[in-house]
């Protein structure tokens, strides 16, 4: 179980405390650091101060490693955003249960304000005045307020904002505690890694959900080949230095919860029926369903056992995969397929996508550098010279670099063309020396309330690229919405659609438009579609992406990068667009430098 946070009153002030240092989670630590921001911004502290707490909180809340490990390793400052000062209040923390420093910033705030900073769309300042004014101190006090309409009467407010509150206090309580794909996928790897040696074991496999890529995950189930006693892999496994405790032991399964909270469940198998028990743990629910059912008309039947002839009851051990597949005369669906939304028709006629892979992908065009410009937003928190490092290490042709746009008006387009013609002799200068990578220069434009750019067309012109994506006003009502976004999307300048349903995993929903119009609109305009990598993000969602390849869209790949590591975030967006059944031909960035450049140039050209 994990351990969370809790807030007592020290002389009036709100104090957080965690009842064990030894099992707390990288969940409650990045609670922590948001506390600490919202704590900063409540008291009209510098963004730069805000957004670093902002980013150590994420680097903390993602990363597939337990930070007490890497406290314990002097690691902390491997997370990419977890500075020294950060580090050092971390010591502290670990050390002492408590740092005087958060102390401090905490110290006059109403501790209410900490909890209702979890509902959507309620910022740290409104959750200031709420707490303050109201004398909250949970979210549930807070629905009563709102549903009494005493919230509405508080300055500031007004019944639209109450309505919203409720809405963010729905939409908080029907949320899952899911894990996130690459917490899931690296946890998966870290076991792998320990059981892969042991004598025996030919081969390991995640299994459900995470076999298929899907962007959150429940429990971590994995699958073991071994050809010696299943009961080795078994001791090895309950035994791992990560296990908080064994929740269930036998001589081919096992289930444990890991320190992290995480459950992992294990199954070991003879090789000779590998492949069956894979098959019946990997594939979603409906594509099994529809799979047996198929079966049955062949007059067989499927286990994890193997196939059963239904006539003679004997059943046949499967090795792999390929072979159980093919005794039902299909071809094999690619794990990220099966959830039954046409694979098994199309591997019944030999119609499977010969879906995109990694090596397919030749740049990334969605990458912040460590130029600062005036926008509010973030950039990277690693150097230009080891991005480019790196994209040649990930056997790139290109890179391209899309801060956050700066916020203009007409009083100071000269200032920002000023600025941007900086930012462009500080990428060049560097650039220069890492042949033979190819450098872009772009920028991601905010698409305003109302339908336009943030920036200008004099200055849009002049950038390589430009992904245009929505970064305020998520609620507006469906038909604003999609004409806000068409009116922008109408910029002969707007190269992708970034990040399109403004969607964050566990955080905040997509927000409602009509996709046909829009799908139609970008195939017509040549505009592309972003699949944005991120995993919080992981947007356009897999089906959704189908749909837009049903209407003619052509996609990009794009990580939107604030550090080096997440330059490797490209393989969670490969695994959206396979999901979404895509092909090489579909990703504009899967093309050379010069075919790239002539995709991306066709609109402007009709200028």
């Amino acid at each position: 179980m994990i351990l969370a946070p809790h807030c007592h009153l020290v002389n009036g002030d709100a104090i957080l405390f965690i009842m064990d240092v030894n099992k707390i989670s990288n969940k409650a630590i990045s609670q922590l650091l948001l506390e600490v921001s919202a704590a900063y911004e409540a008291k009209g502290e510098d963004r730069f101060r805000i957004s670093a707490y902002i980013k150590a909180a994420d680097a903390v809340e993602h990363s597939a490693i337990d930070i007490k490990d890497l406290w314990e390793q002097g690691r902390l400052n491997d997370l990419p955003g977890v500075g020294t000062a950060i580090s050092q209040h971390l010591d502290e923390y670990f050390k002492t249960g408590r740092v005087k420093h958060f102390i401090k910033v905490k110290k006059g705030l109403p501790p209410g304000m900490f909890e209702i900073l979890k509902v959507p769309g309620i910022g740290p300042k409104s959750a200031f005045k709420i707490a303050r004014k109201l004398n909250i101190t949970s979210i549930k006090d807070l629905k009563t307020y709102c549903i009494k309409g005493k919230l509405a009467l508080l300055e500031g407010f007004g019944e639209k904002s109450q309505n919203d509150i409720l809405r963010g206090i729905a939409e908080l309580e029907g949320r899952s505690d899911r894990i996130l794909l690459p917490i899931a996928h690296e946890t998966a790897q870290k076991i792998i890694a320990k059981l892969k040696d042991i004598e025996g074991v030919t081969r390991i496999d995640p299994l459900g959900s995470l076999r298929r890529m899907v962007p959150t995950i429940g429990d971590v189930d994995i699958a073991v080949a071994t050809r010696n006693n299943p009961q080795n892999v078994i001791d090895v496994f309950v035994n791992i230095k990560e296990v908080e405790r064994i929740l269930a032991a036998g001589k081919a399964k096992a289930s444990v919860l890991l320190k992290s909270g995480i459950q992992v469940d294990l199954r070991v198998q003879d090789p000779e029926g590998y492949g069956a028990q894979l098959q019946y743990f990997t594939g979603s629910k409906h594509h099994n369903i529809h799979l047996r059912k198929f079966a049955q008309e062949k007059g067989l039947s499927l286990s994890e056992y193997g196939i059963k002839d239904i006539k003679t009851g004997k059943i046949k051990k499967v090795r792999t995969e390929e072979k159980f597949y093919k005794i039902l005369g299909l071809d094999l669906p690619p794990p990220e397929l099966r959830e039954d939304t046409g694979e098994i028709e199309a591997a019944n006629i030999q119609k499977l996508p010969k879906l995109i892979i990694s090596s397919d992908i030749k740049g990334d065009i969605h990458v912040h550098s460590d130029f600062k410009t005036s926008s509010p937003f973030d950039y990277n928190s690693d150097n230009l010279n080891d991005l480019l490092i790196k994209a040649k290490e990930l056997n790139y042709e290109y890179l391209g670099f899309s801060d956050h746009s700066p916020r203009t008006s007409i009083r100071n387009v000269i200032n920002i063309v000023s600025e941007l013609k900086r930012r462009k002799r500080y990428i060049e200068e560097i650039s220069y020396s890492h042949n033979p990578i190819r450098v872009l220069i772009g920028l991601e434009v905010d698409i305003n309330a109302d339908g336009s750019l943030c920036l200008p067309d004099e200055i849009l012109k002049s950038l390589d690229y430009c992904i245009a994506a929505v970064h305020s006003a998520h609620k507006q009502p469906k038909n604003k919405m999609t004409e806000r976004i068409i009116n922008a999307l109408k910029c002969p300048y707007v190269t992708v659609w970034g990040h399109p349903t403004g969607r964050l995993l566990g955080k905040r929903d997509a927000y409602d438009t009509d996709w046909e119009k829009i799908y139609k609109f970008c195939a017509e305009k040549e505009i592309l579609i972003e699949i944005n990598a991120n995993p919080m993000r992981l947007d356009l969602p897999d089906m959704m992406v189908k749909a837009a390849k049903y209407f003619g869209v052509k996609f990009i790949i794009g990580t939107d990068s604030h550090s080096i590591s997440s330059m490797g975030f490209m393989r969670y967006g490969i695994s959206v667009a396979r999901r979404g059944w895509l092909e090489k031909k579909d990703v504009a960035n899967t093309l050379g430098y010069k075919e790239f450049i002539k995709a991306i140039e066709i609109r402007r050209r009709n200028v």
